[in-house]
Parts: structure tokens; C-alpha cells; sequence
């Protein structure tokens, strides 16, 4: 799989990062996994894995406007980078080539 390890809670934060696209910011991307996985998770592990995935080159940071709405404060928004997107490519190749060689039997 290359010389970059992704864990399974930082793929799944990678996925929402790209599925946003340019929407993906920290409270966006915590709203989304939850909705997605039915599971609570907390700010800090989204920022510690966005911070986690720059670092790797995965997704690149920039700060939005200043809004009244936020006390003056900026959203930071993530893109997909394009290392990012090899790493998801290859991590669905991975479980898509793992899933079909599961027999097909009957359970039923």
C-alpha cells in the first residue's frame, strides 16, 4: 500500500474531508461522521487527525473569511490534496480486492 499508513478513524475523516469538498471545515466534518456512523465523536479527535493528515500531505488548511456570526473568528477549512486522493484510491482498491474474495455462500 505505499509508504503512507491512514487508521481507520483518520479514513473516515479523510472521506468526509472530500465528500465536503470545499465545505469541509472542523464542526462540518464532526456532524457529517456522526451522521454517517451514528456515533458520537469528540472536536479534538477531528482536529488532531486534520492536523495529523496535513502534516502527511493528505489535506491542505486555509482560513475563511472573519464572520460576525463566529465572534470575529475564522473557520479553517480542508481540501482533498491529491496525495489524499491516491491514499483513498488505494484503500478502496485494498478492501474492495479483500471484500470479493469472500465466498459466496448462503447464510439464509
Amino acid at each position: 500500500m505505499g509508504e503512507y499508513s491512514l487508521g481507520e478513524f483518520q479514513e473516515l475523516v479523510l472521506l468526509i474531508v472530500a465528500a465536503l469538498d470545499k465545505e469541509a471545515y472542523g464542526v462540518a466534518i464532526l456532524k457529517n461522521l456522526e451522521k454517517e456512523t451514528s456515533k458520537k465523536f469528540n472536536i479534538s479527535a477531528i482536529h488532531v487527525a486534520l492536523k495529523r493528515m496535513e502534516e502527511k500531505g493528505f489535506v491542505e488548511s486555509h482560513y475563511g473569511g472573519i464572520t460576525n456570526e463566529r465572534g470575529g473568528r475564522r473557520k479553517k477549512y480542508y481540501l482533498l490534496t491529491a496525495l489524499g486522493k491516491k491514499i483513498l484510491d488505494e484503500q478502496y482498491e485494498l478492501r474492495t480486492r479483500i471484500y470479493q474474495r469472500i465466498p459466496k455462500i448462503s447464510l439464509g
